[in-house]
């Protein structure tokens, strides 16, 4: 049986983490609108489960977890695109004291649990890190050359974008081929 007071600590990082619907990303809809973080974060655990087949010896509820709160740092200060990041340093300060913040709601169990799987995705630890870190790239850029995006977007910051992150000879290597091509795609246009 589940505790009330457990009870009660999930619903509350849920209300939350609802502040991530409402928080906006720089890449563009298809429709021509901002895309929001919680978007951004369900269509990288729907992409990451695609890959399942090709990397079974992966922990899957391990992965999909650190999907669904890789991005939880731009809870309350929003996020900032790669290509206008500040000081790394200063980003990883701002969203650790963010997901402290907001892991702290949940039990200390699980607080400690949620926290130790962000700070491997954000030190690329595990394979399950680099996986997700290399999926959260190609989503992005999978989103720049499906958006709505306006005049003077630079298409070209995809080509170099996480590339060192797709290396495995494998179906990483092969999906960022496509990727790039796509890119390429919006670039002669």
């Amino acid at each position: 049986m589940i505790a009330q007071d457990t009870l009660v600590s999930f619903i509350r990082f849920i209300e939350e983490t609802e502040q991530l619907k409402s928080t906006l990303r720089s890449a563009w809809t298809a429709t021509g609108r901002h895309e929001s973080t919680a978007e951004h974060t369900w269509r990288l655990a729907l992409f990451a489960s695609l890959f399942q087949p090709f990397y079974p010896e992966l922990d899957w509820p391990k992965t999909l977890l650190m999907c669904l709160i890789h991005d939880l740092g731009e809870l309350y200060g929003g996020d900032i695109s790669a290509a206008a990041l500040p000081d790394e340093n200063e980003k990883y300060r701002e969203e650790r004291h963010a997901v402290e913040k907001v892991f702290g709601l949940l039990p200390p169990d699980t607080g400690k649990r949620y926290l130790a799987i962000w700070q491997e995705y954000n030190d690329n630890a595990t394979p399950e890190a680099h996986l997700v870190k290399a999926l959260d790239k190609a989503e992005t850029i999978l989103q720049h050359t499906q958006g709505k995006n306006p005049d003077g977007f630079d298409y070209a910051f995809n080509l170099e974008y996480g590339k060192t992150l797709f290396g495995d000879g494998g179906p990483l290597s092969a999906l960022r081929k496509l990727l790039d091509e796509r890119t390429a795609g919006k670039i002669g246009k």
